[in-house]
């Protein structure tokens, strides 16, 4: 057989080679990136995971405790059928809760077993910042790292009162845009959903906090410096002034 022969053979053999890596290749494509992420969900805690990763201000509720009296806040988890793996409902409540709660906020969530979430309803009044769990540290379930804000404006009354007067209370300050600043001058915006809470997911490090004006207040609150820690989620109380004297 001819060198040029031979050669001929070669070159054919390692185009069939190509094509086959190639079509190997295009079979292996990363999944879209619309696909739910954090895998499967198989349990309760995966689900009630999943809800607290979607809204990081859940993070410290726990589940209900029917022997327990005056339980604020509690989550709970029933399995749904078509709908999702499991429904997950979350629960606030505030004002003399050792008697049964005053008012209540409540939501429900469809999670899927692939690990998506959805919200199924929402009711009740808008949650005051001081009825709102004390986010869980690093550790807890859905536990994550950031800052988590409150913006209230006060006083709401003229004169204040003792015993403190609860139609008196700092009121939430919704739609308040807040701009957060790392040490190398990036920054990133949230803002203020109707019970005047935010939460901004960062990483570690030292940050800047300076809440915009809003319409209605006379002064807003001066800028905080703030230190994040991993799996820690800091509480900034941002206080806006009514301008009642």
């Amino acid at each position: 057989m001819s060198a040029r022969i031979l050669r001929l053979i070669v070159i054919s053999v390692a185009a069939m080679t190509v094509g086959a890596c190639g079509g190997s290749a295009s079979a292996s494509s990363p999944a879209s990136p619309s696909a739910p992420v954090g895998g499967p969900v198989r349990t309760e805690s995966d689900a009630v995971a999943r809800v607290i990763a979607s809204e990081p201000r859940f993070s410290g509720i726990t589940a209900r405790d029917p022997g327990l009296i005056g339980q604020a806040a509690w989550y709970e988890v029933t399995p749904a059928s078509g709908v999702g793996a499991f429904l997950v409902t979350m629960r606030i409540g505030w004002g003399d809760c050792p008697a049964g709660c005053i008012d209540e906020h409540s939501w429900t969530y469809a999670v899927g077993p692939d690990g998506s979430v959805k919200l199924q309803s929402e009711a009740g009044s808008p949650v005051p910042s001081d009825a709102w769990p004390a986010p869980s540290a690093g550790g807890s379930v859905g536990a994550d790292t950031g800052i988590h804000i409150i913006a209230e404006a006060g006083p709401t009354c003229p004169v204040e009162k003792f015993p403190p007067d609860p139609a008196c209370a700092a009121k939430p300050v919704s739609n308040a845009t807040v701009l957060i600043t790392d040490a190398s001058g990036n920054q990133q915006d949230t803002v203020t959903d109707a019970s005047g809470q935010a939460f901004a997911k960062l990483g570690p490090g030292e940050y800047t906090v300076t809440a915009q004006g809003a319409a209605g207040f006379m002064n807003g609150p001066e800028p905080q410096q703030v230190t994040v820690e991993d799996g820690q989620v800091t509480e900034v109380t941002l206080d806006y002034d009514t301008g009642i004297r």
